[in-house]
């Protein structure tokens, strides 16, 4: 396996549409790193630049600590796992598996014993005969990915490859590729726009968005530690609440016709603002039948019942707070009130003109 470097990458396309914008990264040898964004954020431009499919107007590429710009892709030694899964439908499984063995001039006793070693790891033995038509969407993903480990590759790159599976056959695949990677003790850079899969699989993650990295850390990190407002956003289902905040006299945050106190150690990050964005997480607020010392009153207007909790949303001020709770909700449908207190402990505060944590 090998160590990857990516070194203030620019991508433009047609001259003035930005795909990446001086995008640094460094992924360890052995390392799961995800690249994390939404859609159309040059989190997959990233992932064809690496391989050589597509070609940087500036920056470098490093693998191993060897400059591959002008390397072809059949020279850097990576194996890229697509969306579609890409699978040859005139050949059947031992063929797609095989024929990229060929052409890296693999013996035919290499080649079989890699096959067999593959889909034995990867339980699809059985289905060497079948051609991709006649294979379930999992079993495709598994092909996709039996042809990419016989390679032996210094690098795995995976481009959302579990985007096409149903909910159920996704979160079953989760963990066989994490179990599968850590086995392979593999250097892969994952790219997806799902942030339970970044979580769930990740080392660390590289979240992006326009072009450009926001933040890259361990998984917990970018959950409980975010940058800015778009990185606290992205990550957590339901996501982050956030409310617009006036700062008054420097002692309290007003929000409609409510103050509350400003905790003294939040005092000297204010300095002169006068307004920030309040953030909390739906887990960080308490839910009350009744009123208790410093609690407010907000209309419940939904519930939404889950296995073991229930997503509340709660209007107040003129705004909706999502709030998960993990209390028996059978009979609060039949209430238009209820009582909550944020966790002062646990919130954000954000510059209302840059967005970044404060």
């Amino acid at each position: 396996m090998a160590e990857i470097r990516l070194e203030n990458i620019t991508k433009l396309f047609d001259k003035h549409i930005v795909g990446l914008k001086d995008f640094t990264l460094q992924v360890k040898d052995g390392e799961f790193v995800t690249i994390l964004g939404p859609s159309g954020s040059g989190k997959s431009t990233a992932l064809r630049i690496i391989a050589g499919l597509e070609h940087q107007d500036k920056g470098s590429i490093f693998i191993d600590g060897i400059n591959v710009n002008k390397h072809l892709p059949q020279e850097r030694d990576v194996a890229f796992v697509f969306q579609s899964y890409a699978l040859y439908p005139h050949m059947d499984v031992y063929e797609n598996i095989a024929v990229g063995l060929r052409i890296k001039g693999c013996s035919k006793g290499e080649i079989q014993k890699r096959v067999q070693d593959v889909t034995e790891l990867l339980e699809i033995g059985g289905l060497l005969k079948r051609k991709p038509k006649a294979l379930s969407g999992g079993q495709r993903q598994r092909a996709a990915l039996a042809r990419a480990i016989a390679k032996r590759p210094k690098v795995f790159l995976l481009d959302e490859p579990l985007s096409n599976l149903d909910a159920s056959l996704r979160e079953k695949m989760r963990t066989e590729l994490k179990i599968l990677f850590n086995k392979l003790k593999a250097t892969v850079i994952y790219v997806t726009h799902d942030q339970t899969e970044a979580m769930s699989l990740s080392d660390k993650i590289a979240l992006i968005n326009n072009g450009m990295l926001k933040q890259v850390g361990l998984p917990d990190d970018l959950y409980y530690k975010p940058n800015d407002l778009f990185v606290a956003s992205f990550l957590g289902s339901p996501r982050i609440n956030t409310l617009e905040l006036d700062i008054i006299g420097r002692k309290n945050f007003v929000c409609g016709k409510v103050c509350l106190s400003i905790p003294l150690n939040w005092v000297s990050k204010l300095n002169n603002r006068s307004k920030v964005i309040l953030g909390v997480r739906p887990e960080h607020i308490k839910v009350y039948l009744e009123p208790q010392e410093n609690t407010h009153l907000a209309q419940l207007i939904l519930i939404e019942k889950m296995d073991k909790y229930a997503i509340l949303s709660l209007s107040w001020q003129g705004q909706i707070l999502k709030v998960i709770a993990e209390k028996d909700f059978a009979t609060w449908h039949k209430r238009d009130s209820i009582w909550f207190q944020f966790d002062m402990n646990k919130l954000y505060l954000f510059d209302k003109e840059t967005l970044n944590t404060i």
